[in-house]
Protein backbone atom coordinates (compact mmCIF):
# COMPACT_ATOMS: atom_id res chain seq x y z
CA UNK A 1 0.00 0.00 0.00
CA UNK A 2 1.08 3.26 -1.00
CA UNK A 3 0.26 6.46 -0.24
CA UNK A 4 0.71 9.27 -2.85
CA UNK A 5 0.54 13.02 -2.43
CA UNK A 6 -1.56 14.65 -4.82
CA UNK A 7 -0.74 18.09 -3.97
CA UNK A 8 0.61 21.07 -6.77
CA UNK A 9 3.98 20.20 -7.81
CA UNK A 10 4.40 21.34 -11.05
CA UNK A 11 8.19 20.16 -11.03
CA UNK A 12 6.83 16.37 -9.99
CA UNK A 13 3.73 16.42 -12.30
CA UNK A 14 6.12 17.05 -15.25
CA UNK A 15 8.30 14.09 -14.15
CA UNK A 16 5.22 11.99 -13.73
CA UNK A 17 4.10 12.38 -17.24
CA UNK A 18 7.05 11.70 -18.56
CA UNK A 19 6.24 8.15 -17.35
CA UNK A 20 3.00 7.52 -19.25
CA UNK A 21 2.24 6.14 -22.39
CA UNK A 22 -0.14 6.89 -25.55
CA UNK A 23 -2.63 5.89 -24.57
CA UNK A 24 -2.48 7.66 -21.12
CA UNK A 25 -1.95 10.61 -22.20
CA UNK A 26 -4.71 10.33 -24.96
CA UNK A 27 -6.99 10.22 -21.73
CA UNK A 28 -5.56 13.47 -20.25
CA UNK A 29 -8.08 15.27 -22.99
CA UNK A 30 -10.81 13.91 -21.46
CA UNK A 31 -10.68 15.79 -18.00
CA UNK A 32 -11.81 19.23 -17.53
CA UNK A 33 -9.83 20.90 -15.23
CA UNK A 34 -6.41 20.69 -13.63
CA UNK A 35 -7.44 18.35 -10.29
CA UNK A 36 -8.61 15.33 -11.84
CA UNK A 37 -5.69 15.75 -14.26
CA UNK A 38 -3.06 15.64 -12.17
CA UNK A 39 -4.50 12.99 -9.57
CA UNK A 40 -4.82 10.72 -12.80
CA UNK A 41 -0.78 11.49 -13.40
CA UNK A 42 0.43 11.12 -10.14
CA UNK A 43 -1.11 7.81 -9.28
CA UNK A 44 -0.49 6.32 -12.92
CA UNK A 45 2.85 7.01 -12.48
CA UNK A 46 3.48 6.02 -8.48
CA UNK A 47 1.03 2.75 -9.63
CA UNK A 48 3.61 1.95 -12.56
CA UNK A 49 6.58 2.75 -10.99
CA UNK A 50 5.75 -0.33 -7.92
CA UNK A 51 4.29 -2.10 -10.98
CA UNK A 52 7.28 -2.16 -12.64
CA UNK A 53 9.22 -2.94 -9.65
CA UNK A 54 7.66 -5.77 -8.41
CA UNK A 55 7.53 -7.15 -12.23
CA UNK A 56 10.58 -7.26 -12.99
CA UNK A 57 10.07 -5.01 -16.27
CA UNK A 58 11.05 -1.85 -18.31
CA UNK A 59 8.07 0.91 -18.10
CA UNK A 60 7.98 0.79 -21.70
CA UNK A 61 6.09 -2.90 -21.49
CA UNK A 62 4.03 -1.81 -19.17
CA UNK A 63 0.35 -1.27 -20.72
CA UNK A 64 -3.28 -1.13 -18.55
CA UNK A 65 -6.01 -2.67 -20.57
CA UNK A 66 -9.75 -2.60 -19.24
CA UNK A 67 -11.97 -5.55 -18.87
CA UNK A 68 -15.69 -5.53 -19.98
CA UNK A 69 -16.52 -3.49 -16.77
CA UNK A 70 -13.95 -0.94 -17.05
CA UNK A 71 -11.63 -2.44 -14.68
CA UNK A 72 -7.75 -2.09 -15.87
CA UNK A 73 -5.54 -4.89 -15.66
CA UNK A 74 -1.72 -5.12 -16.04
CA UNK A 75 -0.06 -6.31 -19.09
CA UNK A 76 4.00 -6.94 -19.73
CA UNK A 77 4.19 -6.69 -23.54
CA UNK A 78 0.87 -7.63 -23.99
CA UNK A 79 1.05 -10.40 -22.00
CA UNK A 80 -1.33 -10.51 -18.60
CA UNK A 81 0.59 -10.17 -15.84
CA UNK A 82 0.53 -11.80 -12.12
CA UNK A 83 -0.67 -8.64 -9.91
CA UNK A 84 -3.99 -7.27 -8.48
CA UNK A 85 -3.97 -3.46 -7.87
CA UNK A 86 -6.29 -0.85 -7.28
CA UNK A 87 -6.04 3.16 -7.37
CA UNK A 88 -7.98 5.68 -5.15
CA UNK A 89 -7.75 9.70 -4.91
CA UNK A 90 -9.96 12.01 -2.73
CA UNK A 91 -8.56 15.73 -2.59
CA UNK A 92 -4.89 15.97 -1.55
CA UNK A 93 -4.31 12.29 -0.90
CA UNK A 94 -3.93 8.94 -3.33
CA UNK A 95 -3.82 5.41 -2.46
CA UNK A 96 -2.18 2.92 -4.71
CA UNK A 97 -2.90 -0.97 -3.69
CA UNK A 98 -1.32 -4.15 -4.94
CA UNK A 99 -1.01 -7.92 -4.52
CA UNK A 100 0.55 -10.90 -6.30
CA UNK A 101 -2.76 -12.36 -6.84
CA UNK A 102 -6.68 -12.35 -5.86
CA UNK A 103 -9.04 -9.25 -5.97
CA UNK A 104 -8.77 -6.56 -4.08
CA UNK A 105 -10.31 -2.87 -3.98
CA UNK A 106 -8.91 0.07 -2.13
CA UNK A 107 -11.23 3.33 -1.65
CA UNK A 108 -10.20 6.76 -0.01
CA UNK A 109 -12.09 9.66 0.62
CA UNK A 110 -10.76 13.44 2.48
CA UNK A 111 -13.03 14.78 5.29
CA UNK A 112 -14.96 17.52 4.05
CA UNK A 113 -18.44 18.68 5.28
CA UNK A 114 -20.88 17.27 2.77
CA UNK A 115 -24.06 19.14 2.69
CA UNK A 116 -26.56 16.00 2.03
CA UNK A 117 -25.20 13.56 3.94
CA UNK A 118 -28.50 12.13 4.53
CA UNK A 119 -29.21 11.25 0.18
CA UNK A 120 -25.21 10.07 0.94
CA UNK A 121 -26.39 7.75 3.53
CA UNK A 122 -30.03 6.76 1.87
CA UNK A 123 -27.85 5.14 -1.21
CA UNK A 124 -24.91 3.74 1.10
CA UNK A 125 -26.10 2.02 3.76
CA UNK A 126 -27.98 -0.90 5.00
CA UNK A 127 -30.61 -0.19 8.03
CA UNK A 128 -28.16 -0.62 11.44
CA UNK A 129 -25.48 1.83 10.14
CA UNK A 130 -27.82 4.42 8.75
CA UNK A 131 -29.00 4.11 12.63
CA UNK A 132 -25.79 4.06 13.87
CA UNK A 133 -24.33 7.02 11.75
CA UNK A 134 -27.89 9.19 13.03
CA UNK A 135 -27.14 8.62 16.45
CA UNK A 136 -23.53 10.44 16.26
CA UNK A 137 -23.28 14.20 15.52
CA UNK A 138 -21.02 16.60 13.90
CA UNK A 139 -17.45 16.00 13.59
CA UNK A 140 -17.79 12.50 14.84
CA UNK A 141 -20.90 12.04 12.26
CA UNK A 142 -18.78 12.61 9.20
CA UNK A 143 -16.15 10.67 10.11
CA UNK A 144 -17.90 7.45 11.15
CA UNK A 145 -19.88 8.06 8.07
CA UNK A 146 -17.02 8.06 5.40
CA UNK A 147 -15.36 5.06 7.73
CA UNK A 148 -18.17 3.11 6.61
CA UNK A 149 -18.40 4.25 2.15
CA UNK A 150 -15.11 3.64 2.26
CA UNK A 151 -15.28 0.28 3.40
CA UNK A 152 -18.05 -0.28 1.31
CA UNK A 153 -16.40 1.22 -1.55
CA UNK A 154 -13.64 -0.83 -1.21
CA UNK A 155 -15.40 -3.76 -1.21
CA UNK A 156 -17.60 -2.95 -4.35
CA UNK A 157 -14.29 -2.52 -6.19
CA UNK A 158 -12.80 -5.54 -4.98
CA UNK A 159 -15.57 -7.60 -6.30
CA UNK A 160 -15.26 -6.27 -9.37
CA UNK A 161 -18.38 -6.12 -10.72
CA UNK A 162 -19.29 -3.20 -8.13
CA UNK A 163 -21.90 -1.67 -10.57
CA UNK A 164 -24.05 -4.92 -10.38
CA UNK A 165 -24.66 -4.80 -6.15
CA UNK A 166 -26.38 -3.08 -3.90
CA UNK A 167 -24.04 -0.93 -1.19
CA UNK A 168 -27.49 -1.16 1.11
CA UNK A 169 -27.11 -5.22 0.63
CA UNK A 170 -24.75 -6.11 2.95
CA UNK A 171 -23.55 -3.96 6.64
CA UNK A 172 -19.94 -3.34 7.64
CA UNK A 173 -19.35 -6.45 10.89
CA UNK A 174 -20.09 -5.23 13.69
CA UNK A 175 -16.70 -5.10 15.25
CA UNK A 176 -15.93 -3.09 12.70
CA UNK A 177 -18.01 -0.39 12.70
CA UNK A 178 -17.24 0.03 16.58
CA UNK A 179 -12.87 0.34 15.60
CA UNK A 180 -11.33 -2.91 15.01
CA UNK A 181 -9.00 -2.43 12.36
CA UNK A 182 -9.81 -5.93 10.43
CA UNK A 183 -13.38 -7.87 9.88
CA UNK A 184 -14.69 -10.28 7.67
CA UNK A 185 -18.19 -10.45 5.45
CA UNK A 186 -19.61 -12.16 3.25
CA UNK A 187 -21.30 -11.06 -0.13
CA UNK A 188 -25.17 -13.28 -0.65
CA UNK A 189 -24.45 -12.29 -4.70
CA UNK A 190 -20.52 -13.77 -4.03
CA UNK A 191 -21.36 -16.78 -2.31
CA UNK A 192 -18.49 -18.78 -0.74
CA UNK A 193 -16.24 -15.51 -0.66
CA UNK A 194 -14.96 -14.10 2.11
CA UNK A 195 -13.90 -10.59 2.18
CA UNK A 196 -11.43 -9.12 4.50
CA UNK A 197 -11.66 -4.77 5.34
CA UNK A 198 -8.86 -3.18 6.85
CA UNK A 199 -9.68 0.44 8.22
CA UNK A 200 -6.67 2.35 6.73
CA UNK A 201 -8.59 5.79 8.32
CA UNK A 202 -6.13 8.39 9.28
CA UNK A 203 -6.05 12.04 10.30
CA UNK A 204 -7.21 13.47 7.09
CA UNK A 205 -9.44 11.32 5.40
CA UNK A 206 -11.22 7.84 5.56
CA UNK A 207 -9.71 4.86 3.96
CA UNK A 208 -10.11 1.03 3.45
CA UNK A 209 -8.63 -1.65 2.10
CA UNK A 210 -11.05 -4.88 0.92
CA UNK A 211 -9.38 -8.28 -0.02
CA UNK A 212 -10.87 -11.57 -1.71
CA UNK A 213 -9.83 -13.92 1.94
CA UNK A 214 -11.17 -16.97 -0.36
Amino acid sequence: MLHVDLTANAAREREALSRLDAEERERLGAFASAQPRRRFVLCRAVLREVLCEQLGCANEQLAFPTSEHRKPWASVDGVRAPIAFNVSHSGRHGLVAYAPEGRLGVDIEEFAPRRRLDLLMDGALGPEERREVIAKEGDEQLRFFFRLWTMKEAVLKAHGKGFLLDATSFEVPPAVRRGAATGTLELRQAPGVTWRLEDLSGEEFAAALARDAG
